[in-house]
């Protein structure tokens, strides 16, 4: 059985709401960088609460899968379903560049876990989704870290 009879093609509009789940970090970016004190400190705030909620969001569709009956619930299915959470919740009590760095490193670690040990088990076009927003995501943050240097 090929991946397109064993999994539906992914929505147009998932797919456009994936990528405006990037705008937030672009707006986060652009505060921090727009040299003011006050727009500065609500970008790194709102990088870090974003952040934190849509690595929850992308690990959920793990606890989903579970959920649905479409995966066996396991050790690794609870894990990947919630550490993504306490690293998302960590980042925003690190705060500043901390938190953002910690973001990215969440980011690129779930994007890496479900590539390479669950890849065949999701759809090839939500593979692909991923791999383009993780990558973004995380230039974003990176991006936003490096604008707010060191603040502790």
């Amino acid at each position: 059985m090929d991946d397109t009879s064993r999994f539906p093609a992914l929505s147009p509009l998932a797919r456009q709401a994936g990528y405006l789940g990037v705008l937030p970090f672009v707006a986060a970016l652009a505060a921090v960088l727009s040299g003011d004190a006050d727009l500065r400190v609500i970008g790194e705030r709102f990088a870090l609460g974003w952040g934190a909620a849509i690595l929850a969001f992308v690990a959920a569709v793990h606890w989903g899968l579970a959920l649905a009956g479409r995966w066996r619930w396991s050790g690794a299915v609870v894990v990947s379903s919630t550490l993504p959470s306490l690293v998302g919740a960590l980042a925003v009590v690190l705060g500043g560049s901390r938190g953002t760095a910690l973001l990215v490193v969440g980011f690129g670690f779930f994007w890496l876990y479900e590539h390479r040990r669950q890849g065949d088990e999701l759809p090839p076009d939500y593979l692909q989704l991923r791999r383009a927003l993780s990558l973004t995501v995380c230039i974003l943050l990176a991006l936003i870290t490096i604008g707010l240097g060191e603040t502790a």
